[in-house]
């Protein structure tokens, strides 16, 4: 008599299937590997405000949107979106049901990681390729060999005892991945220091961490050793916004963190920000938002989605 087997699942549907064994209801979750984390949906979403981290997101099931100022990118099932440097974006799912959720994963890229393996390749005599500076966002097909690797990690959730070993020799294969797959060279290209787009990385680090200070964009092409409008062209290029823009983003963006989930007072929370005068900082929430800040909150309040 002869034995038949079923055949081993898909690796694209088995990460689907461990995805949605750990996030087992609409949400967020971090996991116990490092910079690893699941998202559920079962119905498309509003658009909401995000601030983006360099990472790798691959889409299992469904299928989402992220705005980047002007610019729209799309990726659903197998595709991945790589962020390669910090950025203020607008989310949303555009693709999900109860029967089939929206599932996704998100590993933050270590920074440490590119450095060692751009160094490497540096030294092995490998000249990175050439890429005019473009936007800090990139979405294209999951390779099998990066799909493999994404697996192998997702499958240490069902093995703890072999994360702490074997999770940070996973992220490098897939840091490695990434900087050899088809929009590699601009991930490469943020970790070479004589690069624009490492250039503008620093200035973009240096508003993040003080987004509620001055901004002065002379101060600022000095630490990113630039020229101002040097500076101006290339950052517009990574980020479809201009300095000034982007901080202003970000200020608004921490504005509303406040107010939604520390519950701070609109003139309070402008004040935090950076703001001098209430009048503008409403004035500027309502233009980026749609609503002055009060409205805002009260609203996201009523439809509990924060």
């Amino acid at each position: 008599m002869i034995a038949f087997q079923m055949p081993a699942p898909l690796p694209q549907d088995e990460i689907a299937t461990l995805i949605g064994r750990h996030a087992t209801a609409n949400g967020d979750y971090l996991t116990a590997i490092d910079g690893l984390s699941l998202h559920r949906q079962s119905a498309p979403t509003a658009s909401l405000f995000h601030a983006a981290r360099p990472s790798v997101a691959i889409i299992a099931q469904g299928g989402k949107q992220v705005t980047l100022g002007s610019d729209t990118f799309h990726y659903g099932r197998m595709q991945y979106l790589l962020t390669s440097v910090d950025l203020p974006v607008q989310v949303r799912v555009v693709e999900a049901s109860e029967a089939e959720p929206h599932l996704c994963v998100v590993l933050a890229i270590d920074s440490a990681d590119v450095a060692a393996l751009v160094t490497a390749d540096d030294a092995a005599g490998q000249t990175p390729l050439t890429v005019p500076t473009t936007r800090g966002i990139s979405v294209s097909d999951v390779a099998p060999e990066l799909l493999d690797a994404m697996l192998r990690l997702l499958r240490l959730l069902d093995a703890p005892q072999e994360i702490a070993v074997l999770a940070p020799l996973i992220r490098r294969e897939l840091t490695f991945r990434l900087l050899n797959g088809p929009v590699g060279a601009r991930l490469r290209h943020m970790a070479l220091a004589s690069s624009q787009s490492h250039q503008v990385s620093q200035a973009i680090d240096w508003i993040r961490l003080n987004y509620s200070e001055p901004l002065r964009i002379e101060h600022l092409a000095g630490l990113a050793s630039m020229s101002m409008s040097s500076l101006h062209h290339h950052f517009k290029a990574i980020t479809a916004m201009t300095p000034m823009q982007y901080q202003k983003l970000l200020r608004l963006q921490e504005a509303r963190r406040l107010m939604l989930v520390e519950k701070i007072d609109a003139g309070t929370a402008g004040y935090r920000v950076g703001y001098a005068s209430e009048s503008q900082f409403s004035r500027e929430y309502s233009r980026q938002f749609g609503n002055a800040p009060r409205r805002d909150v009260k609203g996201w309040s009523q439809t509990g989605s924060a």
